[in-house]
């Protein structure tokens, strides 16, 4: 994308990987890519936490890139694709950054680093190092509780000024620094919710959009909340929103993405529901409640 801040806006998803048998599902792969790029999203994301990318070997990762961008070629359609990438060594991330340098992409979401617990200036020094070397711009991720350590507000406006910093995935799970963040970032620094139960209200906060998981399912009604917003139509936007609140939740209920990927494979989108160690599949009991909400869709859709 000649400018990924024109792009960077709207409902973006966050594609599981399939798996089946312990390998990458290709088929399956390009059944989802097919699906989702002929919906009303505005960008993937791949090899994050929603796409097991910690699970991923280096040629699992581009192969999977490859797949996703050969499908939207055949069928016509460009959507940009971020690729998530995480790790605490500042050093091997810059030789990740050159391996992938030439993969079609158009930008990284980068988590802060994990476990070492680094100093705010330790976060900037890692970002800015990060952002002076890579060949594709550079989301940030915020994530604290999964990171154990969070990217101050303080930290993300330095960073925005940076040319090759061009956004935020806000999983902060503070709505007072959010609201902070919208009010005093640079008017070309994009932020975009990754909390899925938050995406109405972080809409109406002044975000431009969202990174959600929940919209695998009900995609035309994500982007329908946020597409009424845009057009001021506010009842419309919280009628749809109703629709998928509980989802949310429901996805959620369990460590992610296995709801998601039972969910996908019980629809036929997926050929297995299968995830990665240390992740497990879903409960005999949450299977059960996402099969009785399947049911409900199907019959409330009929």
């Amino acid at each position: 994308m000649t400018d990924l801040r024109t792009h960077m806006h709207g409902l973006w998803l966050p594609l599981v990987t399939p798996f089946r048998s312990g390998r990458l599902d290709e088929i399956s792969l390009r059944r989802l890519t097919r699906h989702y790029a002929a919906q009303s999203i505005d960008g993937f994301i791949l090899g994050a936490t929603s796409g097991e990318g910690m699970t991923l070997r280096e040629a699992e990762l581009e192969h999977l890139v490859a797949i996703v961008r050969d499908e939207m070629a055949t069928g016509r359609r460009n959507v940009p694709i971020g690729l998530g990438l995480s790790g605490v060594d500042t050093s091997r991330m810059k030789e990740r950054l050159d391996e992938t340098a030439d993969w079609p992409i158009d930008f990284y979401l980068i988590a802060s680093p994990y476990y070492v617990r680094p100093s705010q200036r330790g976060i900037v020094a890692h970002f800015e190092a990060l952002a002076d070397h890579a060949a594709w711009p550079l989301a940030l991720y915020n994530i604290p509780y999964r990171c154990a350590v969070g990217i101050t507000n303080q930290t993300m406006l330095r960073l925005a000024e940076h040319p090759n910093i061009v956004g935020l995935k806000d999983c902060g799970a503070s709505r007072e620094q959010s609201i902070a963040l919208l009010r005093d970032r640079p008017k070309s620094f994009r932020v975009l919710t990754g909390e899925d139960a938050n995406y109405f209200e972080a809409l109406g906060d002044g975000a431009d959009g969202g990174i959600l998981l929940s919209a695998h399912i009900e995609t035309a009604t994500f982007a329908a909340v946020y597409s009424e917003l845009k057009q001021g139509n506010q009842g419309a936007a919280e009628a749809h929103w109703q629709e998928v609140a509980e989802l949310t939740r429901l996805l959620f209920t369990e460590p992610s993405p296995a709801p998601a990927k039972y969910w996908l494979w019980r629809t036929g989108l997926i050929d297995s529901p299968e995830v990665r160690l240390p992740m497990v599949e879903v409960s005999s009991e949450l299977a059960a409640a996402l099969d009785r909400e399947i049911e409900r869709r199907v019959k409330v859709a009929a």
